[in-house]
Order: structure tokens, then sequence, then C-alpha cells
């Protein structure tokens, strides 16, 4: 199984499943109650056929822990974590869903620099990027 998520600034995201499961719809961060979470260690994933939940705890552990390489000259930043997920509590045709994805998250940006004050023709790393990328992608072997 591969999957394709946009990530975007809330809880929420589109998701591409091809492979083992071929069908699409929208990731859910939640809590381990199934509370939505931004920062949750959970991820809903809600398809047209039915649903399961990851576990992204190791994962989750080792983006929290990672420092993005910065690149003074140029205002940018870039950032790859690899961690593992676990699929499990799926509906419908996933549900005896049990396996095991690498998940690889990117983020990459892009700073303004600073136009007046002290900081002026500094990079603003508080400001909103100029631009910005970000991907999750990952594979696994999952039953059902």
């Amino acid at each position: 199984m591969k999957i394709f998520v946009t990530p975007n600034n809330g809880a929420a995201a589109p998701i591409l499943v091809t492979g083992a499961i071929g069908d699409y719809g929208t990731t859910l961060m939640i809590d381990k109650k199934g509370k939505t979470d931004p920062d949750g260690n959970y991820i809903k994933v809600t398809l047209h056929k039915g649903s399961f939940e990851f576990n992204a705890t190791t994962l989750n552990a080792k983006a929290n822990s990672s420092r993005p390489t910065f690149y003074k000259a140029t205002c940018s930043a870039l950032d790859s974590v690899t961690g593992q997920v676990t699929a499990f509590n799926g509906t419908g045709p996933y549900k005896e869903i049990t396996g095991t994805l690498s998940i690889t998250e990117t983020y990459a940006f892009v700073s303004p620099l600073s136009t007046s004050g002290e900081n002026k023709g500094q990079c603003n790393l508080s400001a909103q990027p100029i631009s910005q990328y970000s991907s999750i992608t990952g594979s696994g072997t999952v039953s059902f």
C-alpha cells in the first residue's frame, strides 16, 4: 500500500491510497480518544469505501525532535523525517486492517527579508514564508 497526503494548516488533509487499497478521502489528526487534535498522535483515515486509523506516535516523536536545515544566506530551510505508523480500527472492507507503513514527511520554505528596523535585510522567520512545500508519502504492507 502506498499513501500520498497533501498536508495543510489544519487537522484535516486529502489522502490518496494505491496498491492493496485503491481509494481516496481525508485524514484527520485525532487524540487517543478520537477527538480532533491538530497535535494528536493518531490519524483517522476516512476513505470512500471505509475508514481506519494510524497510530503515529513514533513518527511524531521523530518529527518533534527533528530540526530543519537552515540556509541563512538564502533564508531557506528544509526538513524531512521518516518513521513508522501502524494501521488499526478499520471499518467497511478495511475492518480487520493491520500492518505498518514507513512514512516520510517533507517540508521546505523560503522566508522573506525584514524590511525595516534593526534586522532590516535579515531573514524574517516570524513572518509567513514567501513560498513553502510539504508532502507526506509512505508505503508498507497491510492486510485486512
